[in-house]
């Protein structure tokens, strides 16, 4: 391993993981002129900053590169991105590294970790966003509220924007104003030639396209410009609960919401074990629950006629459904996904919510040995079933629910062997109700072409074609990799 230091240092020379998954030593001189080249730090293992700089969201994943770059702009970018090709360097790029595949990291490689452009613009009165690469989701929410605005993001604080964005992206506004990438409006990116294009529907309109749902394969982005839309700063919404025992009826209520409901109210159903949380009553601790995370962005007057259904039902264990901003919803599951945990999920997409697929979830919530698990039915469905098929490579404009089994536990879980094995089998008999589609941002490091082909679907071969014209040495191959059209690279 090398001897490199952060801007000025020296080095001997530098063992690394080329793109063919073999090592080769750069020469002492050539890292130098890197790192005077660029304004941001490069780091390798030694460093005190290196730590913070890979550590990433996923405990189960163990990667280390064997050099980081900082980026502190465009320029930094384009000088990683011909370092990385000139000496075929296995690539990676780090967002918010909240991935739950671990793609923000080149195991040995080489890693542009963009967590030092954080920069956010909003224009009030064309209602636009511009936000640097670098951004969790917190950071836009929070600069876009101060004038009452939003654009459909996650519903985890903590997750990077770019990831997010580029898998296509949904979240609590998705209902109202369709996938994360139905509001993208331009790109800056740095190609795989190190190139600095704009992407639009008005310009490389054919790159632009790819990038809206697969974009971790052509190149880093180094800015987002959305279209924001009036949401808050006031909202209703928090977490609500009953006991498992009343399991049918909740499901029996939430598919009448999520046919009926207003596209302003969203709603998310979480069967699973109570937390040890403060907001928990003593005595329902690990006992099994059916939770609502409920956000509703409409007229706050008619409140009560939107969430009539989910208080018919009575008698929660828990009810922290209130008036609160926005910005605080957005964050508040961040608490049920820490950092450092392992986390392994299986997930599909279905178009409804058939009896025997709540059965199967319930079936599943009863058997299941994790206690952090969670059993999840996501409702998306509404603006993005609006768009043509294939406005945007993320496709699966078929989808109205996000569905599947989240795993969740203790780094030194003596049984996570186990737990694996059996978030597999549960999802065996889940996923015979999916639309054949899946979210790639939710996908694991064990999933491989088949699942990123059910992905996109028809939509696939000319992301090969695309993949061939903009990166045809599939520089960008560390994620849910799209090989040029003419074959593996």
């Amino acid at each position: 391993m090398s001897e490199v230091g952060s801007n000025g240092g020296t080095a001997t020379q530098t063992t690394i993981a080329t793109r063919g998954g073999s090592k080769t030593t750069i020469p002492e001189e050539a890292v130098d002129a890197f790192d005077e080249r660029v304004q941001g730090r490069l780091l390798v293992p030694t460093d005190p900053e290196f730590e913070a700089a890979t550590r990433l969201w996923n405990g189960m994943i163990e990667k280390s590169p064997a050099l980081v770059v900082q980026p502190t702009g465009t320029a930094d970018v384009a000088d990683a991105v011909n370092f990385a090709r000139e000496h075929d360097l296995e690539l990676s790029v780090r967002g918010g590294g909240h991935n739950i595949a671990g793609t923000a990291l080149a195991d040995g490689g080489f890693t542009i970790d963009m967590s030092e452009l954080r920069g956010v613009i909003v224009d009030p009165k064309a209602q636009t966003v511009t936000a640097q690469a670098g951004c969790l989701l917190r950071d836009v929410d929070r600069e876009t509220q101060l004038h009452g605005l939003a654009t459909p993001l996650g519903f985890v604080s903590e997750t990077g924007l770019a990831g997010l964005t580029l898998g296509g992206g949904f979240g609590y506004l998705t209902r109202r104003f369709g996938w994360t990438v139905d509001n993208l409006l331009e790109v800056e990116i740095v190609t795989a030639d190190g190139e600095v294009r704009r992407a639009s529907r008005d310009e490389n309109e054919d790159l632009f396209w790819a990038i809206r749902g697969a974009g971790h394969n052509f190149g880093v982005i180094t800015s987002f410009t959305f279209r924001l839309h009036e949401v808050g700063p006031m909202v209703y919404g928090g977490l609500i609960a009953w006991p498992f025992d009343r399991a049918d009826e909740v499901l029996d209520t939430y598919r009448e919401l999520t046919d009926e409901g207003p596209r302003e109210l969203t709603v998310f159903h979480i069967l699973r074990r109570a937390p040890p949380a403060p907001f928990v009553p003593e005595e329902w601790h690990g006992k099994r629950i059916c939770a609502m995370a409920v956000c509703y962005t409409g007229d706050l007057d008619d409140v009560d006629d939107a969430l009539a259904p989910i208080r018919g039902l009575g008698d929660p264990v828990v009810d922290l459904l209130q008036e609160q901003p926005y910005t605080q919803l957005q964050s508040y599951l961040d608490a049920t996904q820490p950092k450092g945990n392992h986390y392994y999920w299986k997930t599909e997409f279905a178009s409804e919510l058939p009896d025997e697929l709540c059965s199967t979830v319930r079936e599943l919530t009863e058997e299941c040995p994790i206690p952090g698990a969670q059993l999840v039915l996501a409702h998306i469905g509404g603006a993005l079933n609006e768009r043509d098929a294939d406005d945007g490579s993320v496709g699966n404009r078929d989808a109205r629910f996000v569905y599947g089994v989240a795993g969740m536990w203790e780094p030194d879980e003596p049984n996570e062997d186990d737990y694996r094995q059996w978030v597999r089998d549960a999802w065996e008999r889940l996923r015979p109700f999916s639309t054949g589609g899946n979210y790639v941002n939710f996908q694991t490091a064990d999933e491989g072409e088949e699942r990123v082909r059910a992905t996109y679907g028809e939509h696939f071969d000319r992301l090969q074609e695309s993949k061939a014209r903009y990166d045809p040495e599939n520089v960008f191959r560390t994620n849910r990799n799209i090989s040029p059209a003419d074959g593996d690279r």
